[in-house]
């Protein structure tokens, strides 16, 4: 309006009428405020970022093609832990042998080392200097590490789990360190069978590769309190699993199973066993040579039990490897060991 003391009346202008207005000059109009915020507005740290991303997912196929059990090495194993210990307590050993191109893996023999079983736990006092031993025969007979095999005690028969918290923290650990993708860890318990008795039953599964990433990366609970459910491993953060944000895991989620197969492999496992109740002596070393004296001399020490007491008097970086190379390949033994 040109007069500005103009009466609006007498402009027609009235009620719901649309208007115009023009100034000179410019101003800024301040928009919206911006937080940066994730979801919800909460600010997101990268741990939780790291965690939207850590998604706990069933693992359908295992990296071991099967594993096949020298049908001697499982029975001695499993023949200690029914027999003698009646699966009250646990028991536990290192699994040694070969895999294949295609990730066939076979047991020939089970190394037990020092150990503390009890009806939950299982403690393994390991011997650095006895292990030395154990991998210099199996180095020398074309062998290596391959795995753990444990028992579950009788009370565990009642237990809705397939492995509890502790034994995968403690399944998860060792398979980290054998650092083999075809890595078994295999399981020895006591099921009932349709007549009401009770038969020995052998399981064999691989951790899957989730579970081994969060345990190197720190995410497990170490500290396993006895109110948490056993079928259950808590992690240190929030994971995802389902859709939803949890520290609980059902421990089926980190278990592949691996098919099971059994043969006729090099070794017997006749000689006594180490680290039992029974030490082993060298009157047990004359037995076994005396029960077998109608057999090559290679052939009577065809026992990794045996070469493990006999290596405890050798050279562990000349004579154990030489000796079980000759074991391998079956040669004539001479007194220097060489072949």
């Amino acid at each position: 309006m040109a007069d500005p003391n103009t009466l609006i009346s007498s402009l027609n202008i009235a009620h719901g009428s649309i208007i115009f207005l023009a100034y000179e000059g410019e101003r800024t109009v301040a928009g919206p405020a911006f937080h940066p915020a994730g979801s919800f507005g909460k600010k997101m740290t990268m741990d939780d970022l790291i965690a939207k991303q850590m998604r706990i997912t069933r693992q359908e196929n295992p990296h071991c093609e099967l594993v096949s059990f020298d049908r001697d090495a499982a029975n001695a194993f499993q023949h200690y832990v029914n027999e003698t210990l009646a699966f009250a307590v646990k028991r536990g050993g290192f699994m040694y042998g070969t895999v294949s191109e295609e990730g066939k893996v076979e047991v020939d023999f089970i190394y037990e080392p020092p150990q503390q079983g009890t009806e939950r736990n299982l403690i393994l006092l390991r011997d650095p200097d006895e292990e030395k031993l154990v991998e210099a025969i199996a180095l020398g007979l074309g062998m290596r590490k391959v795995g753990f095999i444990f028992t579950q005690t009788i009370s565990q028969d009642k237990k809705d789990y397939t492995m509890s918290n502790a034994e995968i923290l403690q399944a998860v650990e060792l398979h980290a360190e054998g650092d083999l993708k075809e890595w078994v860890t295999a399981v020895v318990k006591l099921e009932v069978n349709e007549d009401g008795g009770a038969d020995v039953h052998f399981e064999a599964f691989q951790m899957s590769d989730m579970c081994v990433r969060l345990f190197k990366e720190g995410w497990f609970e170490r500290d396993i309190q006895e109110e948490i459910d056993p079928k259950l491993s808590r992690m240190t953060k929030d994971v995802v699993v389902g859709g939803k944000d949890t520290r609980e895991v059902d421990n089926d989620f980190f278990l592949v199973v691996v098919k099971i197969f059994d043969h006729q492999g090099p070794l017997s496992s006749t000689f006594p066993i180490e680290n039992r109740k029974s030490p082993v002596t060298m009157k047990a070393l004359k037995n076994h040579l005396d029960r077998a004296k109608g057999l090559p001399f290679v052939k009577r020490i065809s026992d990794f039990h045996l070469l493990l007491l006999l290596a405890r008097f050798l050279d562990v970086n000349a004579d154990v490897p030489a000796l079980a190379g000759c074991v391998q390949t079956q040669a004539t033994i001479l007194k220097d060991t060489s072949c």
